[in-house]
């Protein structure tokens, strides 16, 4: 039981760790404030970082890991060139941001409840994404 929690909570770890990737790269480039490229820049590779760290994990359990849901990408991906679309400042990519950093925190908190039975490890490695997640957000206030 504590491997398959294990191993199910590092998979969601790994997809929301690539999602967050995935979305700042979505936006980075249309930023203009330096200074809140920078906390995005950050972010990024803090998020690299830790997906190695879950990579590795994985690899121990000859698990190949999850991609985030195509649906998932494909929406959030839609939703920002929308948003931009209409509105292309640094207010909507910290708006977009922060409420993609919200769910991953919302997401990874229940999959921490779910998967109980997870190694100390792995539900580290959930609470320093979920605290990636939180302070990003935080970050991105001011540009609200």
């Amino acid at each position: 039981m504590v491997e398959q929690d294990t191993v199910k909570l590092l998979r969601e770890c790994d997809a929301g760790v690539k999602m967050g990737v995935a979305s700042i790269e979505d936006v980075i480039d249309r930023v203009e404030n330096e200074e809140m490229r920078k906390h995005l820049r950050d972010s990024k590779q803090a998020h690299e970082k830790l997906d190695g760290e879950i990579g590795s994990l994985l690899r121990k359990y000859e698990d190949e890991g999850k991609e985030p849901a195509p649906i998932a990408k494909t929406m959030s991906k839609m939703k920002t060139n929308m948003k931009m679309s209409l509105n292309p400042s640094d207010e909507t990519v910290a708006d977009l941001m922060t409420e993609g950093c919200n769910m991953g925190v919302k997401s990874l908190n229940q999959y921490l409840n779910q998967y109980k039975a997870a190694d100390e490890v792995s539900k580290d490695i959930a609470k320093r994404l979920i605290n990636l997640e939180a302070e990003l957000a935080i970050e991105l206030r001011p540009y609200l």
